[in-house]
């Protein structure tokens, strides 16, 4: 299933750290927003390895589930397409 997954973090550091967890779940496609295709096993995973990281009281993390029929509804305004599942895995 398909999880937008943004944040807001004042830190150079922890916001370097949170995205190099992110990276390894997903799709960049803004500077701070992913697109992730995770079931519910990924989703703990990437809760989990996101919690090894202290936030500041003002830093954010959000991860929105987006059901299949919301995906194709999504409007994309200028470059870019939308994340797919690939068709297999390569393990």
């Amino acid at each position: 299933m398909m999880h937008v997954v943004c944040y807001d973090i004042s830190g150079d550091a922890v916001r370097d750290k949170v995205s190099r967890v992110l990276v390894g779940y997903g799709s960049r496609i803004q500077e701070s927003v992913f697109e992730c295709i995770l079931d519910e096993e990924l989703v703990s995973r990437l809760l989990a390895d996101l919690g090894k990281t202290k936030l500041a009281a003002t830093d954010k993390v959000r991860i929105y589930k987006i059901c299949g029929k919301c995906v194709g509804s999504i409007g994309i305004y200028g470059p870019g397409e939308i994340t797919v599942e690939p068709e297999y895995y390569l393990v």
